[in-house]
């Protein structure tokens, strides 16, 4: 007689924001810290500005982190896209004070009050696809490159903080028309498009709308007969990528480079697994290559094992080690 091995169940992944003032930041930092239990892996930033970050662990504990968060002052509408995963998708807990939750380099922002339109991924399709529209991505050049909304501009900006450089340099022209254009923007999670929107609007931009819960909400809740969505949603865990209905995707990470590779690019002549791609075998020396590889089979050991290793750590959310 043969008995089947258990199915695992699944990690409850949440990815959370929310734009609220927070006076004492080392005191919701304590709290957080007594809220997570050893389960629950991530990463959760707290500013003057708010609170972002991606957490995954078990159901029970993950409800109660969510209810412990909602229960602080100005949090009872925090945002919070959930998804799941096979395997847990972080190595580990942070809980971290910085200047904002999302680095745009500009702490005189109000999103609180001062934030464009949400428009409901519902609703999306039919104002982007308005030609009085212009449709701008905040994600960064990694980001869009691997999927986005059909028609969106590209800032091709490299952190997120670039944001506003480009708005000056190129951005402001792309709205300077005889009828204002509507402005429509978008990002991840929605932390990243919400706080680009005051931005605008700081500006003296007014006819701002934001995707509610970004491109995760939309993937989630539009059909994929009828969605307007190109490619894969980059997203800041060992998952990588996501597509439509927040299924895994093709994409998989150069841990030379920190850049998402497609089936396509694992392909080329260039890409070692676990060492470098196309894009950065030659700016890696020997001695780098080397511990790469060294790294690469002490994970696959721990993989056989069954045990983590922190060298596989992506690490992050919408704007963790590998920035927005």
């Amino acid at each position: 007689m043969t008995t089947e091995s258990p199915v695992s169940p699944a990690v409850r992944v949440v990815a959370l924001y929310r734009f609220a003032a927070i006076d004492d930041c080392a005191a919701v930092q304590t709290r957080l810290t007594q809220l997570c239990p050893a389960g629950v892996r991530g990463t959760l930033l707290i500013a003057p500005e708010g609170l972002n970050g991606t957490i995954a662990g078990p159901d029970r504990a993950i409800a109660t982190v969510l209810d412990g968060i909602r229960d602080l002052p100005g949090f009872a509408d925090l945002d919070v896209k959930e998804s799941t995963a096979a395997t847990m998708p972080f190595h580990r807990l942070k809980i971290r004070i910085k200047t904002e939750i999302v680095t745009m380099g500009r702490t005189d922002l109000d999103p609180v009050c001062n934030a464009g339109l949400y428009v409901a991924p519902a609703d999306w399709n039919r104002l982007i696809a308005d030609p009085d529209t212009v449709v701008i991505d905040t994600r960064n050049d990694y980001e869009g490159a691997i999927g986005a909304f059909a028609g969106a501009i590209q800032p091709n900006t490299r952190t997120f903080r670039d944001f506003p450089d480009w708005f000056e340099r190129e951005g402001r022209a792309l709205l300077d028309r005889p009828t204002p254009p509507k402005v429509a923007m978008y990002c991840t999670g929605g932390i990243r498009c919400e706080k680009a929107t005051a931005f605008l609007r700081a500006e003296g931009v007014d006819n701002v709308h934001h995707l509610e819960g970004g491109i995760l909400r939309y993937l989630e809740t539009v059909p994929e007969a009828d969605s307007l969505w190109q490619g894969e949603c980059f997203v800041f865990d060992e998952r990588v990528a996501i597509g439509h209905g927040l299924e895994p995707g093709s994409h998989t990470l150069c841990r030379g480079c920190r850049m998402p590779l497609s089936p396509a690019d694992r392909a080329a002549p260039g890409y070692v697994e676990g060492v470098c791609c196309e894009r950065c075998h030659a700016t890696r020396t020997a001695e780098q290559r080397a511990g790469y590889a060294e790294r690469q089979r002490q994970m696959e050991i721990a993989a056989h094992l069954g045990i983590d290793h922190v060298g596989a750590v992506l690490d992050g959310s919408d704007g963790l080690s590998r920035s927005p």
